[in-house]
């Protein structure tokens, strides 16, 4: 096998043509590492932020640098021989960017515990497009949101990529969702499982619904201070799970002021989630929905895409033909 592989790289933070194909030294196994070959990438704002210099750009030791969490592909070579996981075995999951080399590239190593069997029923592409959104939407609505039957949910920015997954696992578990998108995406987000869908463009969310008992705040205060209006439609003891925007410093005292919860989340690369969430997706029950597909090269198009928003789903970058 050659020492070295085609990523897509970046030589300094900055603006999304900073983005070009390079070879750059194949990553080693370290410990429990998998190594696995790459056949597609999954795109996410994190991977902007970051590429832009914002993100987790701090923690970047050294340029050239491969960004890229998502993954999917086929295991390569195991830390052992009798590992579950053997040589050929489809798979997907997230990697530690940018701790480790990321998974726009051919090839990416990863812990064990940060992959799963790829869904059966998904071909590379859609999977690439589930482990970071899912797990981070899992990790709000079902572990923190503790979704269940008769809950009152209200999810922002519901037909994007977390968003999507967020939708479709508070219905899973019974409860009442209602979703903030544009008029394009109404039909989408009732197919997921909304009950009602209130056009951002047309209508303040907090005219329309009142007493919910959490809200998926997905925006935060980057945008019309979603965040803050965000307080006014929760119940006493209610509860807002945020995802990190850094747009919201005073979220735990503006919360805790009008008697709320609310907590921050930070996803986990946690392989028996995604193994659950992977039976949950080949019942059928929740589906995988992937706006666009680009090539390895276009990625600075796909991170172009990403900033602009309106991205119905995931962005996927076809790596390679497996």
């Amino acid at each position: 096998m050659s020492e070295t592989m085609r990523a897509l790289v970046i030589d300094r933070t900055g603006d999304p043509d900073e983005l070009h194909i390079a070879e750059v030294p194949r990553p080693l196994l370290i410990g429990d590492e998998v190594l696995v070959r790459v056949a597609a990438a999954g795109v996410n704002p994190i991977d902007a932020k970051t590429r832009a210099g914002r993100g987790v750009s701090a923690a970047i030791e050294r340029f050239p640098c491969v960004l890229g969490n998502d993954f999917s592909g086929v295991v390569e070579a195991v830390p052992y021989s009798d590992h579950p996981l053997q040589p050929g075995t489809a798979v997907y999951g997230m990697g530690r960017v940018p701790r480790l080399s990321g998974s726009f590239a051919e090839f990416v190593s990863v812990s064990s515990m940060s992959i799963a069997r790829k869904p059966a029923n998904l071909g590379h592409v859609e999977a690439a497009a589930v482990p970071v959104a899912a797990l981070t939407a899992w990790g709000m609505v079902v572990h923190l949101a503790k979704a269940h039957a008769g809950q009152r949910m209200l999810v922002h920015a519901g037909s994007g990529g977390v968003g999507h997954f967020a939708v479709q696992f508070a219905r899973f578990f019974g409860a009442q969702v209602v979703a903030t998108g544009s008029a394009r995406n109404a039909d989408f987000l009732r197919e997921l499982g909304a009950v009602d869908v209130i056009d951002y463009s047309t209508q303040r969310f907090e005219d329309a619904v009142e007493g919910m008992d959490v809200v998926i705040d997905l925006i935060g205060n980057v945008a019309d201070d979603t965040g803050t209006r965000s307080l006014e439609v929760l119940r006493p003891g209610g509860l807002l799970v945020n995802a990190p925007t850094g747009s919201w410093p005073t979220m735990a005292e503006d919360a805790a002021a009008r008697g709320i919860r609310a907590t921050g989340f930070n996803v986990s690369p946690d392989a028996r989630t995604l193994g659950i969430i992977t039976r949950i997706i080949e019942s059928g029950d929740v589906r995988v929905h992937v706006d666009r597909v680009l090539d390895l090269a276009e990625g600075a198009d796909a991170h172009r895409a990403i900033e602009d928003g309106h991205v119905r789903g995931k962005l996927v970058l076809r790596v390679a033909e497996l």
